[in-house]
C-alpha cells in the first residue's frame, strides 16, 4: 500500500493522558485541546512536504484518528498503547512489510514544526542507508528521526535519547546527519516549554488555542530564546 518513499510517522497518545506535566498550569480539558491543536499543526507542516510519500498517525483515540484522516493521513490503531516507541515501531514494521524506503518519526507535540524544516530532514537521508537526528532543545531527547531503511536503528524517544540514537547509528557503521532545528526542537512538555512557545508569537493553531485559554499569566518567565538552546552549552 505504501510503495517506495519516505513516510512520516506520528505517534499520538490518548487525549486523557495528554501533557500531564502541564497539569499545574492547564486544566485537563485545556491539555486535551492543546494536544488536538498540536497534532493539527504537525499534520499541517507534514502536508506541505511533497517529498513525503505520506503520513501515518498511530493512535487508538477516535478523535485523533478523525483528525488524521481529515488531513489525508493513514491511521494505524495502537491497541496496546505502550508508548510512543512501541507505536512508532509498529508503524515501522508495517512500512517495511509494504516496501517503504524509509520513515520520518516525529512526535505530535512540536507545533512549531514547519514544512521547510521537515524538507531539510527528508533531504538529509537521500542516501541508503542513512539516519538523520533532530535533538530536542531542552533535554537532549530526540524530536525527529529519519531512517532509510525503516529499521536502520531502533527508535527510543525520551530524555537523553539523542545520545542513544547517536550511539546506535555509530554502532551500525553509519555517519549520522544531525540537524538542529528551532521549530521541531521545541516540544511542549513543561511549563517552561509552553512559555517559550507562546513567546514565539507563531501563527499556529496551538498558539491561537492557548491565547484563547488566557494561560499566559499562569506561566513562568522564560529568559532564554528557545532557538539559542541548540547552540549554547548547558
Amino acid at each position: 500500500m505504501s510503495g517506495e518513499g519516505l513516510w512520516a510517522v506520528v505517534p499520538a497518545k490518548d487525549l486523557a493522558q495528554a501533557k500531564r506535566r502541564l497539569a499545574g498550569v492547564l486544566t485537563a480539558g485545556e491539555r486535551q485541546g492543546l494536544a488536538q491543536a498540536m497534532l493539527e499543526d504537525v499534520l499541517t507542516a507534514l502536508a506541505g512536504v511533497p517529498a513525503l510519500a505520506g503520513t501515518i498517525v498511530v493512535t487508538r483515540e477516535a478523535a485523533l484518528a478523525a483528525t488524521a484522516r481529515s488531513f489525508g493521513a493513514r491511521v494505524i490503531t495502537d491497541l496496546r498503547h505502550e508508548g510512543p516507541n512501541a507505536a512508532t515501531m509498529l508503524a515501522a514494521r508495517q512500512l517495511a512489510a509494504e516496501g517503504a524506503a524509509g520513515m520520518l518519526a516525529i512526535p505530535a507535540d512540536v507545533p512549531l514544526a514547519t514544512a521547510a524544516e521537515i524538507g531539510e530532514i527528508v533531504a538529509a537521508v537521500e542516501a541508503h542507508p542513512a539516519v538523520a537526528l533532530v535533538p530536542a532543545l531542552a533535554d537532549m531527547g530526540t524530536n525527529a528521526v529519519a531512517l532509510v531503511p525503516t529499521d536502520a536503528i531502533p527508535i527510543r524517544f525520551g530524555p537523553q535519547s539523542f545520545f542513544q540514537h547517536l550511539a546506535a547509528v555509530l554502532e551500525h557503521g553509519m555517519t549520522p546527519r544531525i540537524l538542529r532545528l528551532a521549530g521541531i526542537g521545541l516540544d511542549i512538555d513543561r511549563p517552561e516549554d509552553l512559555a517559550a512557545f507562546l513567546a514565539s508569537g507563531s501563527g499556529t493553531r496551538s498558539h491561537a488555542y492557548l491565547e484563547g485559554c488566557h494561560v499566559t499569566a499562569r506561566l513562568p518567565v522564560v529568559d532564554v530564546d528557545p532557538a539559542r538552546r541548540a547552540i549554547e552549552p548547558s
